[in-house]
């Protein structure tokens, strides 16, 4: 016989059971954080938003960091005070109610099903290069089988892939600094100093004026994403409260310092207007100083950046899927956890999708990866006003019970308030470009759809009166 399930309270509407193991350690968490930034929308994506903007996409790029990290530090006080495998999601069901927690979390799970998929195929479509005899659909197919056991296998597996896979990202953005600024100060044997005479050449600092950094600032924003899955794996960590707080301004530094230390290097060695430049950034750069092989190499740490990316995807959208189960937003057979504390159900059904698409690899090789990052549209947008709007609800409930929160972003409404409207910036500057409008709006479509379905679909579980908040460190 199955055993029924116990009552449940006001609290179960927000928290997990616990069952999902807390093994991370603070360095994992750090090193995901990095890792989940530092993608393809770097090493490749970059090279697009410079032949936009010139120089000045270092305006485009100093704009989104501070947007970013407003954000993540909004996310960090969040997680600080109610960790849970849902993070944002939870956040918005906490303060909107049940239908925008369920709207966030289902858009964010479509998201990185989609991403997984555009992941696995860029990558394979790389290696395939090297290696004739074997077909793309292989290759795809061979890494979300790998990835997906490594997810299966248990949390600390998890981590320990994208703790090395970040690891060697951050390495090679390390040296690829160093040999730049040798470069920029003529330390390079044989190579004449480069100075700094590309940053006002060909046209100025800003060759297209505000319309190329408004321009550029679209595709720089969404390279940023990624970052969110420290939230999620906060929850999983030793200390969730205290690795958020050690562990996410940190972070925020080091991404900032690598984002815009690399497009200052990318756009001082070479002219902006550089053919090469659009083709592979950081490629163009070491081939001009002279490193050898590397195309190769360059090849190299874009498929690593890739599955480091889809490793940690695979991770977020399991514990999405999990986190919706348990708070009976989801199919209820989504939150079955092995003994090792794996959500089993949630790993291998969020990668049900990429496995369709090895199909789709092996008849049209060539059409599936544009297709499949034509459907993720600006579903960030959403998810990052989500937090940003929880954050202002749910600290100013805190302060109204007089709540403790272990950690609080400084210059609150004002900071949060900023936020919100930078948001608001980029949803204008996106309805002036035909490509990202028409993903804007399919975004914006698909949202009140999900909120629509919800709030038909979803049993209300609610306190009998007032609102329950959950004592800090509590899943």
């Amino acid at each position: 016989m199955t055993r029924p399930e116990p009552p449940r309270t006001a609290e179960d509407q927000f928290i997990d059971t616990g069952a999902l193991k807390t093994i991370l350690t603070t360095r994992q968490v750090s090193m995901m954080g990095l890792g989940g930034a530092i993608g393809a929308g770097l090493f490749v994506g970059s090279g697009a938003a410079v032949g936009i903007a010139g120089p000045a996409v270092l305006v485009s790029y100093i704009v989104a960091g501070i947007m970013v990290v407003l954000v993540m530090l909004m996310l960090a006080e969040l997680v600080a005070a109610y960790p849970s495998s849902g993070a944002f999601s939870t956040f918005a069901h906490r303060a909107m109610g049940r239908t925008a927690g369920s709207t966030v979390g289902w858009l964010y799970w479509i998201q990185l099903v989609v991403v997984i998929a555009a992941e696995a195929t860029g990558a394979g479509a790389i290696v395939a290069t090297w290696t004739p005899a074997i077909p793309q659909w292989v290759w795809v197919l061979v890494f979300i089988v790998v990835l997906t056991v490594v997810n299966l296998l248990g949390v600390a597996n998890y981590g320990r892939f994208e703790y090395w896979f970040a690891f060697i990202k951050v390495a090679a953005i390390v040296l690829f600094l160093v040999v730049g600024v040798l470069a920029i100060a003529g330390l390079v044997p044989g190579v004449e100093p480069v100075g700094f005479s590309n940053l006002l050449g060909q046209g100025g600092f800003a060759p297209t004026g505000f319309v190329g950094i408004a321009g550029a600032l679209l595709i720089v924003m969404f390279a940023f994403g990624g970052t969110e899955v420290v939230a999620i794996a906060a929850a999983e960590s030793d200390d969730p409260s205290g690795n958020i707080k050690r562990t996410m301004r940190s972070v925020m530094v080091r991404i900032l310092v690598f984002y815009i230390g690399s497009i200052l290097v990318i756009v001082t060695v070479l002219p902006w207007n550089d053919p090469a430049v659009a083709a592979g950034p950081f490629s163009a750069v070491l081939a001009v100083l002279g490193v050898p092989g590397v195309d190769m190499a360059m090849s190299v740490v874009v498929v690593i950046a890739l599955l480091s990316a889809m490793n940690a995807n695979i991770y977020g959208a399991s514990r999405m899927a999990f986190s919706l189960a348990e708070r009976r937003m989801a199919p209820r057979f989504l939150r079955s956890i092995t003994q090792n504390g794996v959500p089993w159900a949630a790993v291998t059904g969020s990668v049900l999708f990429s496995f369709v698409t090895v199909a789709l690899n092996w008849a049209w090789p060539e059409a599936v990866l544009p297709a499949l990052l034509n459907v993720v549209g600006s579903t960030l947008l959403v998810v990052w006003s989500s937090i940003a709007v929880s954050q202002i609800v749910l600290r100013r409930r805190a302060e109204r019970m007089g709540r403790h929160l272990p950690m609080r972003l400084p210059g609150f409404p004002w900071l949060s308030w900023l936020t919100l409207a930078l948001l608001a910036c980029v949803v204008v500057l996106a309805m002036f470009d035909p490509a990202a409008r028409a993903q804007l709006l399919a975004t914006f479509g698909l949202t009140a759809v999900l909120a629509l379905v919800s709030k038909l679909v979803l049993t209300d579980v609610a306190p009998p009166t007032g609102t329950v908040e959950v004592p800090t460190g509590v899943r």
